[in-house]
């Protein structure tokens, strides 16, 4: 029976190279897909992972009808035998019911990625609905590690390393950057501390956290 499976995680956890594996199995046993994206780091109309692979897709407008997509692209003699949504967090709602009526009404398997929750832990609403929808939750076995060597599970803004709670929920960034605004991957302890790496170096370096020696 085909499926509407999420694959959730934390930003830096394999999310896009899994798409990217499940694209290339599929793609060599003669089968045929749509890759649907949105805000990908590579640009618009990209599937990208941080190892590297990149591949053409769709680029999801906040207006566009995903099922109408895939039935436009039937009637005119195209084939899709599976989906998949990466960045699926950035989807609306009613994109994500579409993802589902292409499992329901065309039989068409759909694995869809992306993060649950943004940078202050609340649900992402294409994320929420796809937990309410999906046949599937997936949880991905590859751990990002904050920090501090702990499973990561928070997502954390930043800018200039400084750890932000406020702002809009969707400003595109990726992992380690160094220029004005990026993302980080914490533990729940260091996320609620709002302690990211740059801020614990600075703390281990401060005069009042550093041993006095004897004279």
């Amino acid at each position: 029976m085909p499926e509407l499976v999420f694959f959730s995680g934390t930003m830096d956890c394999g999310k896009s190279t899994l798409a990217l594996q499940i694209e290339h199995n599929r793609s060599a046993r003669g089968l045929q897909g749509l890759i649907f994206t949105r805000d990908d780091r590579a640009g618009e109309g990209k599937l990208s992972s941080r190892l590297g692979l990149v591949t053409d897709a769709v680029e999801v407008a906040d207006d566009q009808d995903v099922y109408a997509y895939v039935v436009d692209q039937l009637s005119q003699g195209g084939r899709a035998d599976y989906v998949i949504a990466d960045e699926a967090q950035f989807l609306t709602p009613g994109q994500i019911d579409q993802l589902a009526r292409i499992v329901d009404d065309l039989g068409i398997d759909v694995f869809a990625f992306g993060i649950t929750t943004d940078f202050r832990s609340k649900l992402f609403p294409g994320s929420q609905r796809l937990v309410e929808l999906a046949d599937r939750v997936e949880v991905l076995q590859v751990e990002a590690l904050c920090w501090c060597g702990a499973r990561a599970t928070h997502n954390a803004r930043t800018i200039g390393g400084e750890m932000v709670v406020e702002g809009a929920q969707v400003v595109v960034g990726d992992v380690n950057q160094s220029d004005a605004v990026g993302y980080e991957v914490l533990c729940r302890r260091h996320h609620r501390r709002r302690m990211t790496a740059a801020t614990a170096h600075a703390s281990a370096l401060s005069p009042d956290v550093l041993p006095i020696g004897s004279a």
